[in-house]
């Protein structure tokens, strides 16, 4: 009987003690994947972990020639700051078992904040078209420094919703940032690009060349869907 885990095997230390986790583990479309993938293009990430389970796609991601998991963790020690980063959606039974490891995790290492984001079908009527939603009053006091809008009603799915849920229990300071692809009415790679723009307010001594991010993720998001129809028939034979 195949086992619902995922098991991280890290590759070197990692210490983001007081720093932070973004989670960019694709649940509910790819865009939060594109942000996140674009991000740790950046300089200073480096590959530090990696994610793996029975259920996944036994397949290697081939990207200059060398051989990767699909689903990683990259860190960034001058930023203090971990990526959990996927190039293959999470199906959804897997939901859970990834955010109660994201946040077991997370602890672990004693992170202060775990980012992560998510479509919505909610209007947002926001200038820059994002607000969130935070699990604490800690991580909503950190929104209104980031003059980041705040939800007061709402619904988050996949992996985002349980992060809050299971932050407002423990007490871990975690932020959703959503946004409503429909309003944007643009491509994936260029919410994902302005997306990873607003992460960045949360992080500090980060910055984000907007611009220069769409370059990368228009590659990225190419990359990210070539591997799901490429994959499309093994996930279907494995998660039946």
């Amino acid at each position: 009987m195949v086992e619902f885990k995922i098991k991280i095997r890290e590759l070197k230390p990692i210490n983001i003690e007081g720093g932070f986790v973004i989670d960019g583990l694709p649940s509910v479309g790819i865009t939060n994947a594109i942000a996140t993938e674009s991000l740790i293009n950046t300089p200073d990430y480096e590959l530090a972990a990696i994610l793996d389970s029975e259920i996944f796609p036994p397949i290697a991601v081939i990207k200059d020639g060398i051989p990767n998991y699909t689903t990683n963790i990259f860190v960034n020690n001058k930023l203090k700051t971990a990526v959990f980063s996927s190039q293959l959606s999470i199906p959804e039974l897997l939901h859970r078992e990834a955010a109660k490891l994201l946040l077991s995790w997370s602890k672990n290492h004693k992170c202060s904040l775990i980012i992560s984001s998510v479509p919505t079908p909610i209007p947002i009527i926001t200038e820059d078209g994002f607000f969130a939603a935070g699990s604490t009053e800690s991580a909503n006091s950190k929104l209104k420094d980031a003059k980041i809008h705040i939800i007061l009603n709402g619904i988050i799915p996949g992996i985002a919703g349980l992060l809050l849920n299971e932050g407002r229990l423990e007490n871990q300071d975690v932020i959703v940032i959503l946004f409503n692809p429909e309003k944007e009415k643009l491509p994936d790679f260029k919410t994902g690009a302005k997306l990873c723009g607003i992460i960045s307010k949360l992080i500090p001594g980060a910055s984000c060349n907007v611009s220069m991010l769409e370059k990368i993720a228009e590659k990225i998001e190419d990359s990210i869907k070539k591997t799901e129809t490429e994959t499309k028939h093994m996930k279907d034979s494995i998660y039946r």
